[in-house]
């Protein structure tokens, strides 16, 4: 077990005391760097607490959970990543971010990856597992080709009206968004935005994407376009289906459009 892990484990032995006896709990599982054992004494806790009746999307009832893993300093409900039976706690000695998605069996077959179960009863999360198959959301290449060029053409009026931090702020949006998500694609990896591309992606490719990070001026943010679109073009002729529609008009209008800001 790696150094780090102790207060992690020791957080997970504790809620499992605390759940065990409880009739209405089916089991608990553990996401995110636990299954690929990546977790670091930065990382967060995602949990997956499922109970025979309906937590989520009760504020108060899920508060009232989480209360019984330990001592919440704080908490609030995922509605700004559209997952209202999300929980997003921070728990004190040891301080620890965790995130504890409340869901019913029902909804345990709707999942994006599988969790390590940490306990369950009656083997209720593991046959769920093997009966059902992860779904992560695609990428949709034509969805973001027919965004792509906008999104560059409204970058490009930010600049030209002296909108600097929001331009900043819409490029760090593309790559979270597209740019990302392809250089994890391009690893043969889930598109899960920017996470971890540090350690993820080739070099050259990492350096591609530094460019795309601009400074308050103008010239920066335009050089910073004009990387966020060449990044884009060569990993969408890389990625994409050969059905991909790609709007060269308008990729050409917004280009031109670049060279009068």
């Amino acid at each position: 077990m790696q150094a780090v892990l102790p207060p992690f484990q020791l957080f997970i032995d504790q809620a499992i005391d605390r759940i065990r006896e409880d009739p209405d709990v089916t089991g608990l599982a553990v996401g995110g760097s636990w299954i690929s054992g990546n977790m670091d004494s930065y990382s967060d806790l995602d949990l997956v607490l499922v109970t025979t009746h309906a937590i989520a999307p009760d504020l108060e009832q899920m508060r009232a959970w989480a209360a019984r893993f330990g001592t919440v300093l704080g908490s609030f409900r995922g509605d700004h990543v559209g997952e209202p039976r999300l929980l997003i706690a921070l728990y004190e000695s040891p301080l620890l971010h965790v995130d504890i998605k409340f869901l019913t069996i029902d909804e345990f077959y709707q999942r994006v990856e599988d969790p390590v179960v940490v306990w369950e009863r009656d083997g209720a999360l593991t046959a769920v597992i093997r009966q059902s198959q992860v779904q992560y959301p695609p990428f949709d290449f034509q969805w973001t080709e027919d965004r792509f060029w906008i999104w560059v053409h409204y970058a490009a009026l930010k600049i030209g009206r002296g909108e600097y931090f929001e331009a900043m702020d819409f490029l760090s949006f593309m790559r979270n968004v597209v740019l990302g998500p392809m250089l994890h694609l391009n690893k043969k990896g889930l598109p899960r935005g920017v996470r971890r591309l540090e350690t993820i992606a080739e070099p050259d490719d990492l350096e591609k994407l530094r460019k795309t990070v601009a400074t308050p001026d103008r010239s920066t943010l335009l050089a910073s376009v004009q990387a966020s679109v060449q990044l884009y073009t060569e990993l969408r002729d890389a990625l994409a289906p050969a059905t991909l529609h790609k709007n060269d008009a308008a990729r050409i209008a917004v280009m031109n459009y670049l060279t009068t800001v």
